[in-house]
């Protein structure tokens, strides 16, 4: 699995959403404490509350919060919003893969992969990731 800085940057800005907690976050806070480029994360935040795990409030005292509890987000709620699919192979979805000939039980490896990490990252949420640490 590839993760990349724009997946990196969303879950790390998601934590520390989740850590102020029911507080708002603005965007500058949240770059500059995650050493973020401002213009990348507004971005990524725009995708997080189009996926429902984000909830923007304008204004002077406006920022972001969670948009559910952060026992109810994973880390790959928050891979998906930002990336798509978990695993693909050659660019499309895993399980979409054709193989033919001794290749055939190649497509089975690359199941099993995306189930290994979906194992991983659906069952790690942010409330367990913010209490660690704590």
């Amino acid at each position: 699995m590839y993760v990349s800085a724009r997946t990196d940057y969303a879950v790390r800005a998601m934590l520390a959403i989740a850590a102020d907690h029911p507080h708002l976050v603005k965007a500058a806070t949240l770059a500059e404490a995650q050493d973020i480029p401002l213009s990348f994360l507004q971005g990524i935040l725009l995708d997080l509350r189009r996926a429902g795990l984000l909830h923007s409030h304008r204004g002077v005292d406006g920022g972001y919060a969670l948009a559910r509890p952060a026992e109810d987000i994973t880390v790959g709620d928050i891979v998906r919003a930002v990336g798509g699919a978990l695993t693909t192979v050659r660019g499309l979805p895993t399980t979409t893969t054709t193989y033919h000939g001794v290749a055939i039980g190649l497509k089975d490896v690359w199941l099993a992969v995306e189930e290994a990490i979906e194992g991983v990252v659906n069952h790690r949420t942010l409330a367990q990731l913010t209490t660690s640490a704590a």
